[in-house]
């Protein structure tokens, strides 16, 4: 059995556990960066280690739910996951929460996977592979109206007003999980995410592989490529968008800032 069929079982298990957990009701706490943690982050987080692991062991692990183990710095491949992108969306009940995967070779992803249990839609990519919903092979939106522009948003950066500059000049849709949204860009339902505060590896690792392979385009705010399985896991933003509205998004962002 290949790495994609390894991950892909893995993300279904998860999703199983995951939709379990939300049916029979689960307790909501909170970490020391007062982020909320539920049974779904440490179970899913189990399934994916034991699934991906066994069959790996010599490659390194990343995870938002487990202590940063430096020792991962010391290996040419990574597994980066965030067993529940969209945590909040979950506990609340909103469909919109998603399980990423990402392996890492050399500081790139080379394999995605990010599955929406609530939704049941499996994305994957595969570096110079293709992006994938299913058998559908992605391909980013094209523009054929500018005004038409959507961009997908988070749902707490709009709820503390940080997309009404956008607004005025874009469509703008709440979406929760980043991992979702770079899915959704990749997979032609928007032409556009972005976040300008700090991301963590883990919550965009696999969207990233995602949208480059469905022809899109993703970099920090910066619009620096990304590299992962560094020493500080926070990366500075990603902005992901078709190829014909970088520069303009790119644009409006700078007049934003």
């Amino acid at each position: 059995m290949g790495e994609l069929d390894i991950l892909l079982r893995a993300l279904r298990a998860a999703g199983s556990a995951i939709l379990s957990i939300q049916q029979d009701g689960f307790a909501i706490g909170k970490k020391s960066n007062n982020d909320i943690v539920t049974q779904a982050d440490l179970a899913v987080n189990a399934i994916l280690k034991n699934e991906i692991m066994l069959a790996y062991p010599g490659d390194g692990w990343l995870s938002e739910e487990e202590h940063d183990d430096r020792g991962r710095l010391a290996h040419k491949r990574v597994w980066i996951v965030d067993p529940v992108d969209g945590t909040r969306e979950f506990a609340a009940g909103i469909p919109e929460y998603a399980i990423s995967v990402a392996l890492v070779e050399d500081g790139a992803p080379i394999l995605a996977g990010v599955y929406n249990p609530a939704t049941d839609e499996l994305f994957h990519a595969i570096k110079d592979g293709g992006a994938w919903k299913g058998g559908s092979q992605l391909q980013c939106a094209s523009l054929t109206v500018p005004a038409d522009i959507m961009l997908l948003a988070s749902r707490s950066e709009y709820a503390r007003g940080e997309w009404e500059f956008f607004k005025k000049d874009y469509h703008v849709q709440q979406v929760g999980s980043i991992a979702y949204k770079l899915a959704l860009v990749a997979a032609g339902k928007a032409h556009a995410t972005f976040s300008l505060g700090p991301k963590n590896e883990w919550d965009i690792a696999a969207g990233v592989l995602l949208v480059t392979e469905a022809g899109g385009m993703a970099t920090d705010k910066y619009r620096r490529k990304i590299q992962f399985n560094r020493n500080n896991v926070l990366v500075d933003g990603i902005v992901a968008t078709i190829p014909d509205i970088n520069d303009e998004i790119f644009a409006a962002i700078h007049n934003y800032r």
